[in-house]
């Protein structure tokens, strides 16, 4: 795991996690990042300030996509080889509820008010949408094929649909998918900012950018190899990209849409997931 400097964009430091990591989520308040590790089976709680590991929790099966509530009292892990959500008490450090979702869930996310928990069930290819209070799934909308990546923003879900290279934007309220968006190859994940969309594309080498409302396509930006991982700063004004085969995270302007920044990894930097810490 590579530590960045976001306003010097150079590497501060390298944590050794295990078990070929792959989501990573970073609480509100910046004090803790949880890491998935699928390969490993456990979640592990690092202390983002000291940068050391303060526990492994273990999770079987496939522990992959990974997000925080916004009180950071729970983690959401999706186990991808057994179709199930794992809920995590973070005060606990323990393992307190597990939720039967659909097939190969990759990503999940959580409303801002934390009452909604999100996942991309891949291959069925569809969302669930669970209640964070009662922790039941409440429904579940058809989207595109095999969705990877999932976000949350303004009333909607975006899932990023890798085999059919699209994106699906679902109304909450609704539960209806309004748009379609063409992208490029393998789309897999998504981040909005200054009212654009911006879609990383695995095969493709690049990043769609698209505008939120009108839904019409923007620019497409060249990034490194095979980009997975994106978010936005919490100002809106710049996107950071996790580039797995350049072993590189890229920086883009979102109002110029110009890379801005290239700093180098460990290798194989994957990301999946909200991997910014705020430190104020």
């Amino acid at each position: 795991m590579t530590i960045v400097d976001l306003t010097t964009l150079k590497p501060l430091a390298t944590l050794t996690v295990g078990g070929k990591p792959a989501g990573i989520a970073v609480s509100r308040d910046g004090a803790r990042a949880f890491v998935t590790s699928p390969e490993g089976k456990y979640l592990s709680v690092i202390d983002a300030a000291a940068r050391r590991i303060e526990r492994r929790i273990a999770l079987a099966g496939g522990p992959i996509g990974v997000a925080v509530s916004p009180d950071g009292a729970r983690v959401y892990v999706t186990d991808m080889f057994d179709a199930r959500l794992y809920v995590v008490d973070t005060a606990a450090g323990a393992l307190v509820s597990t939720i039967a979702i659909g097939a190969a869930p990759s990503g999940v996310a959580v409303s801002d008010d934390g009452a909604l928990v999100v996942t991309a069930d891949r291959d069925a290819n569809q969302i669930s949408l669970i209640d964070a209070r009662t922790l039941k799934v409440v429904g579940a909308v058809k989207v595109g094929a095999h969705p990877f990546g999932v976000t949350i923003a303004g009333g909607r879900i975006y899932t990023a649909n890798v085999m059919s290279n699209d994106v699906s934007v679902v109304d909450i309220e609704t539960r209806k998918v309004v748009a379609t968006v063409p992208v490029q190859e393998r789309p897999y994940a998504v981040a909005l900012a200054r009212g654009k969309v911006f879609v990383t594309n695995q095969y493709s080498e690049s990043v769609s950018v698209f505008d939120a409302q009108t839904f019409k396509p923007v620019k497409t930006i060249k990034v490194g190899e095979y980009p997975e991982g994106i978010v936005a700063s919490s100002d809106g004004g710049r996107l950071f990209v996790a580039n797995w085969f350049s072993n590189a995270l890229y920086t883009i302007d979102s109002d110029t849409l110009q890379v801005v920044g290239k700093t180098a990894t460990g290798d194989g930097p994957r990301a999946f997931g909200y991997f910014l810490r705020k430190t104020n």
